[in-house]
């Protein structure tokens, strides 16, 4: 089997990890300049918030586990293909030399056994880094129950290092993928968080978590999710909404994936990383996010005592509460309003969202043109804007209906 036929196949098997974006773009170059070609291609953000291109690939998609969410377990009869730590790095050499990609993302279908495996990732990364002298970016995923030497190795050799904790709790995992224990995850999730230094990961750590495979709830991800947080210092957590490519009686029988919901989970984590907001505030008597309205748009709803919120008085801390208000267009409204009080006007040339956020504020004490402070005509026009959104039904945004 050729290198091509081979990243083929390894590329497109290593889609279904969200442990960074793509495109999603399958244009070849015919005649021109420039190639989408789904080959791998990538995208992260270096420490420094840089986008990054990264050859994203699987050594090999042959696996001894039998996950049944995932579309190479070893029951599957799709067609196997195995990188060598050589033709690995000459992909990598040749992506690099050519201007296609600054980095290197590998994990890895399980092979013989998890340290085997292991040996052959640590294997593939050292020859990039002393006989190729590759100092570009690698994230690597490390695979769970193998050595704590192994993972040592690997390390010190890779500027991210992570493994996935797939699914919410212990009982799914144990019915979805019978040959993973949460244990060993969460052993190298502590054992990276412990060691992580300028010679060890220095980018941290990230992982990723497959929604709507099993039955938890929204609370019960963000659960999680805020756990791993506080306790492994992690970078990010990933939300996959679960793709239908397996058929099995424990897998939910549906046809596309869960993507809205994917969407309030990212908006969710957001909110729990940078704006404040604890698990309790995110939800109400439903252990669910509300499809029509966004996390932070349903807690201001819910706490509508809160508001309105004086612009021209409000702390950074309760200008972040505000639907519309993100935490650059908070820091310039509190450094402008030491010189000018602010209006309404100001607010837009400052980034400010009034689609949301003018119902929730005054400027000088005055509400925004006719707006009533009034719980149910502000929800009713905020789900009116919503239901006009056609992210809810998945259709694609036009760029010339003004509408939307």
């Amino acid at each position: 089997m050729s290198i091509q036929e081979k990243l083929e196949i390894l590329a497109d098997c290593a889609k279904y990890d969200a442990s960074c974006s793509s495109s999603g773009s399958k244009r070849k170059n015919i005649d021109g300049i420039g190639n989408t070609s789904y080959s791998g291609i990538c995208h992260s953000f270096s420490s420094d918030g840089r986008c990054i291109s990264l050859l994203k690939i699987l050594m090999t998609n042959v696996c001894i586990f039998d996950c049944k969410y995932c579309v190479n377990r070893k029951s599957n009869n799709n067609k196997k293909a195995i990188f060598s730590p050589e033709e690995i790095c000459e992909i990598t050499l040749n992506f690099y030399k050519r201007n296609y990609i600054e980095g290197l993302f590998l994990s890895s279908g399980v092979i013989k056994s998890p340290d085997y495996t292991m040996e052959k990732m640590i294997e593939t990364i050292y020859l990039l880094r002393n006989k190729y002298k590759f100092n570009g970016y690698i994230h690597a995923k490390a695979i769970p129950g193998a050595n704590p030497n192994l993972i040592k190795k690997l390390g010190s050799l890779v500027d991210r290092l992570s493994a996935n904790i797939e699914l919410p709790n212990s009982t799914s995992l144990k019915l979805l993928a019978p040959n993973k224990k949460e244990n060993d995850i969460h052993k190298i999730m502590s054992y990276v968080k412990n060691n992580i230094n300028r010679n060890f990961s220095p980018s941290g750590q990230s992982t990723q978590m497959i929604i709507g495979a099993s039955k938890e709830s929204d609370f019960d991800i963000m659960n999680k999710s805020d756990f791993m947080y506080k306790n492994y210092k992690l970078k990010r957590v990933f939300y996959s909404a679960y793709v239908p490519v397996n058929k099995d009686k424990y897998l939910p029988n549906i046809t596309t994936p869960p993507l809205l919901r994917e969407n309030r989970l990212y908006q969710a984590d957001w909110l729990l990383r940078f704006y404040k907001f604890q698990i309790n505030d995110l939800f109400d008597n439903s252990k669910y996010f509300n499809v029509l309205l966004d996390p932070k748009t349903d807690w201001a709803l819910r706490h509508i005592d809160f508001f309105p919120i004086e612009i021209n008085k409000a702390s950074f801390n309760n200008l972040i509460k505000v639907p519309g208000i993100g935490l650059i267009s908070a820091k310039k409204i509190i450094s402008s309003r030491k010189y000018f009080n602010i209006n309404f006007d100001d607010l837009k040339k400052m980034g400010v969202s009034l689609k949301k956020s003018k119902y929730f504020i005054t400027c000088n004490s005055k509400y925004y043109n006719n707006i009533s402070y009034n719980k149910n005509f502000i929800y009713t026009n905020l789900i009116n804007e919503g239901s006009n959104n056609k992210l809810i039904s998945g259709v694609q945004l036009s760029l010339f209906d003004e509408k939307y």
